[in-house]
């Protein structure tokens, strides 16, 4: 079954660095099959016997932990789970129109109706957001690097979270699709 596993902080403005050969040869070693990595932000597919995603994410999080002595979240899904968040995905317009500026967030639980309007009332700027179970998608129209619409205010109402942005998304899907 193939599956997908985003690392969350890594290889982002020099913090936390992850070398994506030693992260293949990572999965290798916990027994992974096909292991390949997509972009330098911590994609990692892979194939291997169905599982619950929280037995791969806490292997993975254990491994990166004792080989480059950081810590960081793992969020995994399988085909059929990134396949429906492609199709959850509220922003159609935006995916066709700007994709660099739609980001789909894995969260690690799904939030409650009083976080994401929580989250909706820490807006500042033009950004709009939708949840779907543990997907969040967020449009930011003028840009990801000056929204004050940031990963940290985001993880204080919705938890742990990662964001990948759409064209990213779409990559992941047909590499999933591959490994299939």
């Amino acid at each position: 079954m193939p599956w997908v596993a985003l690392l969350r902080g890594v290889n982002v403005g020099g913090k936390t660095m992850v070398s994506m050969a030693a992260l293949r040869e990572i999965a290798a070693d916990l027994g992974w099959q096909g292991a390949r990595t997509l972009l330098q932000s911590g994609n990692l597919l892979f194939q291997a016997p169905g599982q619950e995603p929280k037995v791969f994410e806490a292997a993975l999080e254990a491994a990166v932990a004792g080989r480059f002595e950081c810590s960081t979240t793992v969020f995994v899904r399988d085909l059929a789970s990134w396949t429906a968040a492609v199709a959850a995905n509220p922003y159609a317009d935006a995916a066709r129109d700007d994709p660099g500026h739609l980001v789909m967030m894995a969260l690690e639980a799904e939030p409650s109706e009083d976080a994401v309007q929580a989250l909706r009332d820490a807006i500042r700027g033009r950004e709009t957001v939708e949840v779907r179970g543990r997907q969040a998608y967020f449009v930011y129209p003028d840009g990801i690097g000056t929204s004050r619409l940031t990963a940290a205010v985001i993880e204080r109402r919705l938890g742990p979270a990662t964001g990948r942005n759409w064209n990213t998304v779409l990559k992941i899907a047909e590499a999933l699709r591959d490994l299939a």
